[in-house]
């Protein structure tokens, strides 16, 4: 009598499985054919007396470019005119990384502009008042 539980695995809501394996199962998940966005991968089990379990795991696919957008946030409130930038790039595969446009420019963040300007102005302070003071013998 086989006693190795049998997995069927599905994606979405599909009615045809990927497949039925024997378990322990190695498998590659081709996710290139798959469209970009949230999906669920459906894991059942069937053990050697007919006992039946389901795993459902949660996954997103993010094959095609990235894309990162600034100056506007998702659901904000805006009015007259926004500046945006927006920058779009493949990741090339897992074999090599594309260094052309993978990185996205970023504007300062005002909090270190701040910060600069208040380190510059000590600097200047410092300079101003230990230059003054003079040492006696």
């Amino acid at each position: 009598m086989d006693e190795k539980s049998n997995v069927t695995l599905f994606i979405d809501e599909e009615q045809q499985p990927i497949g039925t394996f024997a378990a322990p199962i190695a498998f590659d998940l081709d996710t290139k054919k798959m469209t970009d966005g949230r999906h669920v991968l459906k894991v059942v089990s069937k053990d050697h007396r007919g006992k039946e379990g389901i795993k459902l795991i949660n996954f997103t696919v993010r094959n095609g470019p990235a894309i990162s957008i600034e100056g506007l946030k998702n659901e904000q409130v805006v009015d007259g005119v926004v500046p945006l930038m927006i920058n779009a790039y493949g990741k090339g595969d897992q074999k090599t990384f594309m260094l052309h446009g993978s990185e996205t420019p970023r504007s300062m963040p005002f909090w270190i502009v701040v910060l600069l300007i208040m380190f510059v102005a000590w600097a200047i302070y410092f300079h101003i008042t230990s230059g003054s003071i003079q040492l006696t013998k």
